[in-house]
């Protein structure tokens, strides 16, 4: 079975998704392309011999569209998930799934009256093959119980419009996912320190910042947030437990020995760093549709808890306070406990 897909959204990671599923996903084609400026879905389109339609609602309803792909402006993704699920089609959101927690919650509840899981959210670190060990890991005991975790998500440098509040949207954001899912666990509270800011910011910003979670079972979480680091693209998560440590690998790199210095690479970009988690979320997603199974990935729960957290935490970072996230109980629909 070939899986036809619609893209609603042209933008950057909606080409590179675009791409992804032409060339890289076997059993997927590209069959509609929408976005707000129309010239642009027609360079996304053109090469994959997609169509170009007028609007959201038109690739959720056509003929030739069997699952949807939403990667449009984050305050449009309710939107587009809550037509794709009306119409009983697969959709892959790109985070957020919305920009609100009633948004999020309107989906959720919406698809458990449809009565299937058809919504998965485009957290792709849970399909890194470091995270992916780490977390066979910890669910086997060989750390015992997780206690602690120390994080860090670093990038070289970020544009003049990235604001302080983005360090916790859209950076953190995917260690908040990440970390509920490798311990299982709720985040219950966030707290936001703001240390000795670099000079390399822009002066509006509050770079970097450490914020502190704490999860239901009382594991202590602590991340930097370090957009500014000049010397490259550097996640680090290290899990301590009773009887052992975990710790993510860097990327595979050669060693280079030279000039009497011994060096390896340091990615300068997400998008090298997590290329390999890309494709294989994408593959999981489409081989399932193929399969005709409901999507295994993050679902609108994780959606919506992201959003939840990620909301409290920019909260934390006005106030100065510890904030509980007040994630709502997780529904029987979705299992599990995060």
């Amino acid at each position: 079975m070939t899986v036809r897909v619609g893209v609603i959204g042209a933008g950057w990671i909606g080409k590179e998704h675009t791409r992804r599923l032409t060339h890289t996903v076997t059993g997927a084609r590209v069959t509609a392309v929408t976005d707000i400026d129309p010239a642009r879905a027609a360079e996304a389109a053109e090469p994959v011999g997609a169509r170009v339609l007028p609007d959201g609602a038109a690739v959720v309803a056509a003929d030739d569209v069997d699952a949807v792909l939403v990667t449009s402006w984050g305050p449009t993704h309710a939107e587009h998930v809550l037509n794709a699920i009306a119409a009983g089609k697969p959709v892959f959101c790109e985070k957020p799934l919305a920009t609100t927690a009633e948004d999020c919650l309107r989906i959720v509840e919406a698809e458990q009256a449809y009565g299937r899981r058809l919504v998965q959210v485009g957290f792709m670190r849970r399909y890194d093959a470091g995270y992916r060990q780490m977390k066979q890991v910890i669910e086997a005991g060989t750390i015992g119980e997780p206690l602690i975790v120390h994080c860090a998500h670093r990038n070289p440098t970020v544009p003049e419009s990235y604001t302080s509040e983005m360090a916790s949207l859209d950076t953190a954001v995917h260690e908040v996912d990440v970390l509920r899912w490798l311990l299982g666990d709720e985040i219950v509270s966030t707290q936001v320190i703001t240390p000795r800011a670099t000079s390399k910011r822009f002066a509006h910003l509050k770079d970097p910042q450490i914020i502190l979670f704490e999860t239901a079972k009382g594991v202590r979480i602590d991340l930097e947030v370090f957009v500014n680091c000049r010397y490259g693209y550097d996640i680090q998560c290290e899990a301590v437990g009773e009887e052992g440590l975990v710790r993510l690998p860097d990327p595979a790199a050669v060693g280079v020995r030279t000039a009497g210095r011994h060096s390896t690479e340091v990615r300068t970009d997400w998008v090298g760093r997590f290329r390999d988690a890309f494709d294989t979320e994408f593959r999981e997603w489409i081989a399932g549709i193929a399969a005709g199974e409901e999507p295994t990935g993050p679902s609108a729960w994780d959606g919506y808890a992201a959003t939840v957290i990620t909301a409290a935490t920019v909260e934390a970072l006005e106030s100065g306070s510890v904030v509980a996230t007040a994630v709502k109980p997780r529904p029987a629909f979705y299992g599990g406990t995060a």
